[in-house]
C-alpha cells in the first residue's frame, strides 16, 4: 500500500488519527499513543513526541493566564482564592482541552518530516 502527503498534520491532529493514512486512531485512552495503526501498520508508539506537547502548553498557558490574572487583580483586586479558581481553572481547563491535540500534532509533523525513524525497520505487514 503506498501512501502519500495526502493527510495533513492539522486534519490528523484535530481528528487524532494517524499521519499517515488518516483513518486509524492515534490514541488509546486520553494520550497513550497506540502501538500501531490499526489501519496502515505504522509503528506509533515507538516514536511518541514524548514531553514536548507539555512542554509547549507550560509556555502557551503562562503566556496566557498570567496576563489574565494580572488583570483580574488590576480591576477587582480580589483574595487570593479567586486568583486561584479563575487562574487554576483557566489553566487547567486549557490543558484538558488542548493537550491532546497538540500531542497528535507534534506526532503528525514528526512523521511527516522525519518518516524514516517511523518506518524504519517497521516491517508493516509482518506484525513485528
Amino acid at each position: 500500500m503506498a501512501y502519500h502527503d495526502t493527510v495533513s498534520p492539522i486534519s490528523a491532529a484535530l481528528g487524532a488519527k494517524c499521519p499517515r493514512c488518516g483513518v486509524g486512531s492515534l490514541f488509546r485512552g486520553y494520550l497513550t499513543v497506540v502501538d500501531r495503526c490499526d489501519h496502515c501498520g505504522l509503528r506509533l508508539a515507538e516514536n511518541d513526541s514524548g514531553d514536548g506537547p507539555a512542554v509547549f502548553m507550560i509556555f502557551i498557558l503562562g503566556f496566557l493566564a498570567v496576563p489574565f490574572v494580572l488583570w483580574i487583580e488590576a480591576r477587582w483586586a480580589p483574595a487570593i482564592w479567586v486568583h486561584a479558581l479563575a487562574g487554576g481553572g483557566l489553566v487547567f481547563g486549557l490543558t484538558a482541552v488542548l493537550l491532546r491535540p497538540i500531542k497528535a500534532y507534534m506526532t503528525a509533523l514528526q512523521f511527516r518530516y522525519r518518516r524514516s525513524e517511523f518506518e524504519r525497520g517497521a516491517g508493516d505487514d509482518d506484525g513485528t
